[in-house]
C-alpha cells in the first residue's frame, strides 16, 4: 500500500519537474523553446499517468477489502 501511495508523491514530482523545464528552459543545459515544452510535456504526462494509476490501484484494493 505504501508503493502506492509513493507513487502518487512521485506522480506530483513528475508534474512540478515538467513545468519547471517548461518555465526556466533547462534540463542539465539549456534547451531550445520547442526542446523544452516537449519534454516538460512529457514529464508532466508521464506524472498524470503514475496518479492514474496509483488512484486506480487504490480504488481497486479498498474494493477488494
Amino acid at each position: 500500500m505504501m508503493f502506492k501511495w509513493l507513487s502518487l508523491v512521485a506522480g506530483l514530482f513528475y508534474i512540478v519537474l515538467g513545468i519547471v523545464v517548461m518555465v526556466y528552459r533547462f534540463f542539465f543545459t539549456i534547451l531550445d523553446p520547442i526542446v523544452a515544452y516537449a519534454l516538460g510535456g512529457v514529464f508532466a504526462l508521464y506524472g498524470i499517468f503514475r496518479i492514474y494509476r496509483a488512484v486506480s490501484e487504490i480504488k481497486k484494493n479498498r474494493n477488494e477489502e
